[in-house]
C-alpha cells in the first residue's frame, strides 16, 4: 500500500512539489526522427509496373495452363459401388455392418496412353481433415517411436483402449484411428494381367526418414502392453504384409494420411505403378481395365464421397489448372488498368510548367 501511494505522490525539489512528466525521452526512435522513406507514385513508375506484369504473367499462366492440360487424368466415383452378387451398395453394407468388408469391381476404359509415371491417388470430399481437434490429436512422441503408457492428453478420447483398464493405443489420436483402408488391385483388361503397384516412396522423404520412427528392437515386442486404434482391424506391424519393414509408424500409408489436408476436399497419393515391368515401361496403354475394390471405409454418414484417381505427372506436379489461370487474369487485369490509366493520363494531364513560377510571397493579384 505505501509503495502505490509513494508512486502516485509527486516529487519534492526543494518543498515545492514538480509533478512527473509523460514526455518521451528525446530519442530519435521515440521522436520519429528516424530516416524514412516513402514512394512517389506517379505516372512513370506506375503505368510501366503495370504493363511488365502484364506482360509476365500473362506468358507464365500460359506455360502453366499448358503444362497442366499436358497431364492425363482418370477418375471414378466408387462411393456407392455394388458387390458382384446383392442388391445393396457396399457403402449400405458397411454402415449397416461397422467392421466388415465388401468386394466391388469397376470396369473401366483408358481412351489415351498414359505415357511417363503414373499414380494412383484415392480422393474424399467433405471431409474435414483441417478441424483444429482433429489436427491436434496425435503424439508426436509415440509416432517418433519413443513409447510411453501416458499418451498425450490431445489424443483424447482415442488415447485408450478402455478407460477401466487403461491401455494405451498406438498410435493414439482421431487421425490414426481414421486412417483410410480402402484397397485396390488393378488389371488390364487388354493385356491380361494385373498392373503392378509399389507402396513405397508415397510419402515426403523428410516424413519418412525423421517425423516418423520405429521403436528399437523388435516392434511386436515394443508394442506388447498397447492397443491398435479402435476403427483398426490390423496391429501396427501387420498394415504392409508384402513389405514387413513398410510397418509401424513408417509404414507410408499411415504416413501419408498423417499429414492432414487443408481442404474439405482433397487427394492423396496411394501407390505407384511399378514401371520396371516390361508391360508397363512406357506407363499404361489405353484399353480397358477393371478395378477391385476392397470396400472397408464408409463415408456416407458425413455425405462425403470417395474417388480412384490415375494420373500422370509433370515438373510441377499434378494436374491443377488453377494457378495457370489465376496468373493469365493477374496478367490481363494488369495490362488493362495500365491501358486505361495511360489513357487517362494522356486526356486528363495538366503541365505543372507554370507552378514552378509560384511560391508563397507570389501575389495572388494579376
Amino acid at each position: 500500500m505505501a509503495a502505490i501511494i509513494s508512486q502516485a505522490m509527486p516529487e519534492t525539489v526543494d518543498g515545492a512539489d514538480i509533478p512527473k512528466s509523460k514526455r518521451p525521452s528525446d530519442s530519435a526512435f521515440k521522436q520519429q526522427r528516424l530516416p524514412a522513406w516513402q514512394p512517389v507514385l506517379t505516372a512513370g513508375t506506375v503505368l510501366p509496373a503495370f504493363f511488365l506484369i502484364g506482360i509476365l504473367f500473362i506468358p507464365i499462366g500460359a506455360l502453366l495452363l499448358y503444362s497442366s492440360n499436358s497431364i492425363n487424368e482418370f477418375m471414378y466415383d466408387y462411393t456407392h459401388c455394388k458387390p458382384d452378387s446383392g442388391n445393396q451398395t457396399c457403402a449400405e453394407i458397411i454402415s449397416g455392418s461397422p467392421g466388415s468388408s465388401c468386394v466391388c469391381t469397376i470396369h473401366f476404359e483408358l481412351e489415351k496412353d498414359f505415357l511417363g509415371k503414373v499414380y494412383m491417388y484415392y480422393g474424399l470430399t467433405n471431409y474435414y481433415q483441417n478441424h483444429r481437434r482433429y489436427v491436434k490429436s496425435r503424439d508426436d512422441d509415440q509416432l517418433l517411436g519413443r513409447l510411453s503408457l501416458v499418451p498425450s492428453s490431445d489424443c483424447a478420447p482415442f488415447a485408450y483402449a478402455d478407460d477401466d483398464d487403461r491401455i494405451p493405443i498406438a498410435p493414439c489420436g482421431a487421425i490414426a484411428n481414421s486412417l483410410f483402408s480402402d484397397k485396390f488391385e488393378l488389371y488390364s483388361m487388354t493385356q491380361g494381367t494385373q498392373v503392378p503397384l509399389l507402396q513405397t516412396e508415397i510419402a515426403w522423404p523428410s516424413d519418412r526418414q525423421i517425423k516418423f520412427r520405429n521403436p528399437e528392437g523388435d516392434l511386436k515386442e515394443a508394442l506388447r502392453g498397447f492397443s491398435r486404434p479402435k476403427a483398426w482391424t490390423r496391429e501396427l506391424w501387420e498394415l504392409d504384409e508384402t513389405n514387413k519393414d513398410n510397418n509401424g509408424f513408417q509404414n507410408e500409408d499411415l504416413i501419408v494420411w498423417m499429414r492432414t489436408a487443408a481442404l474439405p476436399t482433397f487427394r492423396k497419393l496411394h501407390r505407384r505403378i511399378d514401371h520396371s515391368q516390361a508391360q508397363f515401361q512406357e506407363g499404361l496403354l489405353k484399353g480397358n481395365y477393371s478395378l477391385t475394390v476392397m470396400y472397408s471405409y464408409s463415408v456416407i454418414e458425413f455425405e462425403g464421397t470417395k474417388k480412384f484417381i490415375l494420373s500422370t505427372t509433370s515438373l510441377l506436379g499434378g494436374k491443377n489448372p488453377f494457378l495457370g489461370f489465376a496468373y493469365i487474369v493477374v496478367g490481363s487485369v494488369c495490362l488493362l488498368l495500365g491501358c486505361v490509366l495511360l489513357i487517362i493520363h494522356i486526356k486528363c494531364s495538366k503541365t505543372n510548367g507554370g507552378i514552378s513560377s509560384v511560391h508563397q510571397r507570389s501575389s495572388s493579384r494579376p
